[in-house]
């Protein structure tokens, strides 16, 4: 499809009659002493351009006023646009936040997934904890809209991204025989225990935060998944059953519904109290 942008800041789908009639009448209007031809933009890199442009003026909107502060008008004021691009770019105000949300989460995947590892597994699961509470901190508008729709959405690539890398880590200590619950469950407690944590504190006034409860819940959420010490010959069956869960990847001898029965069995064994 081939657009028009009329004075940098007014963009119309150049496909049929009335949009042209409507572009000639506008040119009259806004040009009557310039009446040269309008940039025709026939490639996608002007329209991305312009969608970076109302991402970043969204992005800071939130930053500096939070959600309630990006409304489509003031975005659209901020990016220097007409408001009907934005729909047409986004379809909706939740398609924009979304974009946002990936803009935002890149920079911070980027640096989760390029910092060395620590060797302790459990470490590892104390240490991300620690940066996504300060990330949350850090950028409350954003944590909000990202921790706080009520109505579940395909996850944005970057948040998809983080979920992975969390998944992962909750992989590794489970190898390690150090996980007391299923994966799944583990990745679940960890998850709503750190999102409630870093709400909790962006309730309270910041000269009066109590960031030391950060710490008490994430070693309460240690304490509840995993273990000290090597536990694949302690007592009961759970963490047998998140250890050879975690390592069936690496087995060939099952059929894929042989392999799905035995997952099932065996979260159900890692839960069972």
């Amino acid at each position: 499809m081939v657009f028009v942008t009329i004075d940098n800041n007014y963009t119309i789908p150049l496909n049929n009659d009335d949009n042209k009639r409507m572009l000639s009448t506008e040119r009259i209007k806004r040009y009557p002493l310039l009446m040269t031809e309008p940039t025709l933009i026939t490639d996608a890199a002007p329209i991305e351009d312009m969608r970076a442009r109302i991402v970043a003026a969204a992005a800071e909107l939130i930053a500096s006023g939070g959600r309630d502060a990006a409304t489509t008008r003031a975005v659209a004021t901020a990016a220097g646009v007409q408001a009907p691009t934005i729909y047409r770019l986004f379809g909706d105000k939740r398609g924009l936040l979304d974009a946002v949300t990936q803009h935002g989460m890149a920079a911070y995947i980027a640096k989760k997934s390029g910092r060395e590892p620590n060797p302790d597994p459990v470490q590892e699961l104390r240490d991300g904890w620690d940066m996504h509470v300060e990330f949350g901190l850090s950028n409350p508008g954003l944590f909000t809209i990202m921790a706080s729709d009520p109505q579940p959405r395909p996850l944005t690539p970057s948040v998809a991204e983080g979920l992975d890398i969390l998944r992962r880590r909750i992989k590794n200590v489970a190898l390690a025989g150090r996980l007391r619950v299923s994966e799944a469950r583990a990745v679940a407690l960890l998850q709503s225990m750190c999102i409630g944590t870093v709400l909790t504190l962006l309730g309270q006034k910041e000269e009066r935060r109590d960031l030391g409860l950060a710490e008490v819940a994430r070693e309460a959420m240690i304490a509840a998944i995993t273990s000290d010490e090597i536990m694949s010959t302690g007592p009961g069956p759970s963490v047998a059953a998140t250890s050879l869960r975690a390592s069936l990847d690496e087995t060939s001898v099952l059929t894929d519904g042989e392999k799905h029965l035995l997952l099932e069995l065996l979260d159900r064994i890692a839960d069972s109290k």
